[in-house]
């Protein structure tokens, strides 16, 4: 039985979600006067959304699935604040038709589409049954019941290589795998199976044709109650990582009035056709000749729903919000102006080089690019939290909206560029990579392939830091541990004798000395690992910028340097000149070889076990898949770093490793 959808006013909302999300949607219902409710788990007691409702319910463990994902014990929650309405926000229960029935059947209004809509479109194979039903371009492909490894087989040979291989119930990338050749089908089909399983609780995939460099466009839809159905205009998310969008755009440099026109027909007419209601994106794959095919519908307000804000001067939430209370659309289509150009991108906590593997750890510094950079930075953060391993790792969204596509990079640019992100590894140095790319400014070669495409195998490489970067790094840590409170850094401080520090990164080593003379100092920093020349800077007029001794400046060889610096105990961290950086500090005691060799293989991130490939005793070859780990709502696999035998396996499946453990490990194999 089909639960009635709850269409009327209401007082109160609760925001079923967390982090920069909730404080997102909390912003406007606050600002249209409706009272708030925040919920929040044991691991967000101190997160800013829970303080910035006027109430806050605790409901229940930090795991997702004791708390964000627990309908039950937010309903509940509902209730005991006196709240009306829930609002999903994007994430967690956003897409989830049980939740959507639920909050309806508790006399509830749910700020967002019916259970029944959410089903019809959550479903990849059903999804596109039903929009061809409506003639909508869709890509050739298998969605059938039949799920057996035989009959994807088939349908592959049918379909013609290459396929990508989809979580029928889900999207973000995950139980998504490309496959160029037959004999990787089935490996390919048994990962998407189990990644979709953790990550949407059905192993469901479908098949599709792969469009060799597509952008990817989608269509931003507004809905009422009252059978209008509109849309926004178009959205391009083509530059993606782990086919996960990490850069947005509107509109899009590819698209014309015309396609506009007929990409935006094709959307409302299929919206219209499931009764949608509310705010939902139709995403499609555009060729390089201009045929548009759809993927999939989100019935949910998208991460990127900012750019459609930025150049059309519409609060989508706000219109979530009035259709949910029953008020009809007071835009026409024609209302619809596209006001310039808006991009945006996802500050996420991950280590690039290694394979945009998600990453945990203090926040030891949060300054965001506000004063005077003319962005929208939406973020949950606080310096001196964390971010956990329970939740997703995207962490900020920056927004910069211009006149022009190239005014508007530019502002992005520089915001990214003074955007510090310090105690953990993130990716707001690959963000302003791409944002400075040459093809990406250019704007007409753009797709889904950009980042393989403009950085190959490079991504996977560590930057190295200048020896201007290493001076300052040292003369920071050194600064840093003076007595002297005064925010002017005084020579005499360091005493008549070089101070020396020794820093690391990987491999590469560098010693660092500091000498004091009458009105400056004199740095000199020389590589110990291996042989290159010895640079000396002359340092004078430095001074804190703070009295927490967070962000100093200092004339360096002629020209004003500013660094904003963060101490562990054997570690250095610093922002310097856009971007961030983190040095071992080494003392003369302190090995260098890590316990058990270049065999040893440890949890990258605290995590769930999913499988364990191998038992002692075996032996495996350099890169050969050992471990399956999930964390942050992927899996990740850990291979082989050497040939060898495999000596201690210290994990099983179904166990949990917390970061930096060792999970198993491999002796050399003798030559």
């Amino acid at each position: 039985m089909t639960t009635p959808k709850q269409i009327r006013p209401f007082h109160t909302v609760l925001v079923a979600n967390r982090g920069e999300i909730a404080l997102r949607i909390l912003r406007t219902v606050r600002r249209m006067g409706y009272g708030t409710v925040a919920v929040y788990s044991e691991a967000d007691r101190e997160s800013p959304h829970v303080h910035a409702a006027d109430r806050a319910v605790l409901i229940g463990g930090a795991a997702p699935r004791e708390s964000y994902l627990n309908i039950a014990s937010i309903i509940e929650a509902a209730h005991r604040a006196g709240a009306d309405a829930v609002h999903p926000g994007y994430g967690f229960l956003a897409e989830n038709e049980d939740f959507a029935d639920a909050v309806d059947a508790a006399g509830l209004v749910f700020i967002g589409p019916s259970g029944e809509a959410i089903r019809a479109m959550g479903n990849k194979a059903q999804a596109k049954r039903l929009v061809m039903a409506a003639e909508m371009p869709c890509i050739p492909g298998y969605q059938g019941e039949d799920q057996s490894d035989a009959a994807f087989v088939h349908a592959a040979a049918d379909i013609g290589f290459p396929v990508m291989v989809k979580a029928a119930a889900g999207g973000g990338g995950r139980g998504m795998r490309l496959v160029n050749e037959p004999a990787a089908l089935p490996q390919a089909l048994a990962s998407a199976r189990s990644e979709a399983e953790v990550a949407f609780g059905s192993g469901e995939l479908i098949l599709e044709r792969a469009v060799i460099a597509p952008r990817h466009v989608e269509i931003q839809v507004l809905a009422d109650s009252h059978g209008h159905v509109i849309h926004l205009g178009e959205r391009d998310c083509s530059v993606q990582r782990r086919h996960q969008k990490v850069i947005e755009e509107a509109p899009s440099p590819a698209v014309d009035a015309d396609l506009r026109a007929r990409m935006g027909e094709a959307a409302v007419k299929s919206a219209k056709a499931i009764g949608y209601i509310g705010a939902g994106t139709m995403e499609f794959l555009l060729d390089r000749d201009g045929r548009f095919y759809f993927m999939e519908m989100n019935t949910r307000l998208q991460v990127e729903h900012a750019v459609t804000e930025a150049i059309t001067g519409l609060d989508l939430v706000e219109w979530q919000l009035r259709v949910a209370a029953g008020e009809p659309l007071t835009i026409q289509q024609s209302d619809v102006r596209l006001d310039g150009h808006a991009i945006e991108v996802r500050l996420t906590a991950e280590d690039v080089p290694a394979g945009f593997l998600p990453q945990t750890g203090p926040v030891l510094r949060w300054r965001p690019p506000v004063d005077g950079h003319d962005v929208r930075v939406d973020h949950g953060l606080l310096e001196g939290g964390a971010v956990s391993p329970h939740y997703d790792s995207m962490i900020a969204k920056l927004v910069a909206h211009g006149p022009t596509r190239d005014e508007a990079r530019r502002k992005l640019l520089r915001a990214m560029e003074h955007c510090v992100l310090l105690g953990l590894p993130s990716n707001q140095g690959f963000l302003a990579d791409c944002l400075a790319n040459a093809v990406f400014a250019n704007g007409n070669e753009v797709h889904t392939g950009f980042v393989q495409a403009q950085f190959g195998a490079a991504i996977n490489e560590r930057a190295t830091p200048g020896t201007r970067t290493i001076a300052l790094a040292a003369f920071g840590a050194l600064a840093a541990e003076m007595r002297d409170s005064a925010l002017r850094i005084a020579g005499s401080a360091l005493g008549q004798q070089p101070a020396r520090l020794v820093l690391a990164q990987g491999t590469a080593r560098w010693e660092v000395r500091l000498l004091a003379q009458a009105s400056q100092w004199q740095a000199t920093v020389r590589r110990l690992d291996k042989e290159e020349a010895v640079h000396a800077f002359a340092l004078r007029g430095a001074e804190w910028s703070n009295t927490d001794r967070t962000a100093f400046s200092v004339e360096c060889d002629g020209m004003v340097e500013r660094s904003v610096l963060a101490l562990q105990a054997d570690a250095v961290h610093l922002f310097h000149a856009g971007r961030a950086w983190t040095f071992e500090r080494v003392s003369e005691r302190k090995s260098r070889v890590a316990e058990g060799g270049g065999g040893a293989v440890t949890a990258p991130l605290t995590g769930r076990i999913v499988d364990v490939a191998v038992r002692e005793g075996d032996t495996v070859q350099a890169g050969q898949r050992l471990v399956v780990l999930e964390a942050m709502k992927m899996e990740h696999t850990l291979t082989a770093p050497i040939a060898g035998v495999v000596v201690e396996v210290c994990v099983q499946a179904g166990g949990q490793s917390s970061k930096g453990a060792l999970l198993l490990r491999i002796e050399e194999a003798k030559a």
